[in-house]
């Protein structure tokens, strides 16, 4: 059973040294995490964060809060709200609080969801087809997608969300093999993926089309845009948004918002001046990406993947 003295039991927070040092640009400030998970960052932050200092933890699933409510008993200062964080700025609201001083988002899907079989997240045998991050949410699960979608939009979030070489074979057999027996349990998935892939590159081929599946369950990736765009109105001038990502997917959209902030002129590259009046709301904080160095990724494997980049509020 986990114990909240257990600091692994969710993950190990990824690059969280340099999260510190981008992040708090006021110790007595307002910060809020949109992706609470079991509170890693959070500890972190807060024992750099004045007494006086409010942090707002947010997540979408409960099992993450009420384990970082235990994990972060120790602070009086910080605050738990049940959402995603395309709703930062109904937390916010929640707690009394215009704007923030700081916005973390570290995205993608913590080792304890992984590892707990009954979430659906691993190729682990024997594990439901769910994937859901709120299980309180009355949406469809992995199962539901694999048994009621066709052909053409199971191949488009493979070859989307996973980026899987062999997507077409995959999305065939799926449609072909539910006509038999309806998909319900991660060994029938990986069945079809180990008729397609070779034995060499099937592993890789597990987490490409399990990661794909999770991305449309949970549209995490429209969740990323919508609250990537509420940013520059939560923060303050001078606030800082940091936001670690872990495969191409996510970082291209962090880069491409934070260049369209920094540079927002729609005009013809041929007018000498801009004549459309839009004006930056963000500048990039250089170095432009930051990935975890070499002991980091010995330490914690699952950093391996990771990409930071930062925005600061002008």
């Amino acid at each position: 059973m986990t114990t909240v003295n257990d600091k692994t039991a969710y993950h190990i927070p990824v690059l969280a040294d340099e999260v510190c040092r981008a992040l708090i640009v006021n110790p007595e400030g307002v910060y809020l995490d949109g992706t609470l998970g079991g509170g890693g960052h959070a500890e972190q932050i807060l024992g750099r964060l004045a007494s006086k200092a409010l942090f707002i933890g947010v997540d979408r699933d409960l099992q993450a809060i009420e384990y970082a409510r235990k994990r972060l008993a120790g602070f009086p200062n910080v605050r738990f709200y049940h959402g995603t964080f395309a709703q930062m700025d109904l937390a916010l609201i929640r707690f009394g609080v215009e704007k923030a001083d700081g916005i973390l988002l570290d995205l993608g899907i913590s080792s304890h969801q992984v590892d707990e079989s009954e979430r659906g997240f691993t190729f682990r045998s024997g594990v439901r087809l769910d994937m859901r991050m709120n299980t309180t949410e009355q949406i469809q699960t992995a199962a539901d997608i694999l048994n009621r979608y066709d052909y053409r939009d199971l191949l488009r979030i493979f070859r989307e969300y996973g980026e899987e070489r062999r997507a077409v074979c995959i999305a065939r057999r799926i449609v072909k093999q539910r006509e038999e027996q309806p998909f319900s349990v991660s060994d029938d998935l990986v069945r079809i993926i180990d008729s397609c892939v070779g034995r060499k590159h099937v592993k890789k081929s597990y987490s490409r089309i399990f990661q794909a599946l999770r991305i449309e369950v949970n549209g995490e990736l429209e969740q990323l845009k919508a609250g990537l765009e509420k940013t520059p109105e939560l923060l303050k001038p001078g606030g800082r948004l940091v936001v670690i990502s872990y495969h191409s997917l996510e970082d291209r959209i962090v880069k491409n918002f934070l260049r369209k902030q920094e540079n927002p002129c729609e005009c013809p590259p041929e007018l000498p001046v801009c004549q459309c009046g839009k004006v930056p709301t963000m500048k990039r904080v250089r170095p432009y990406l930051i990935v975890p160095g070499e002991k980091e990724i010995r330490e914690n494997p699952r950093a391996r993947s990771a990409k930071m980049r930062v925005g600061e509020k002008l």
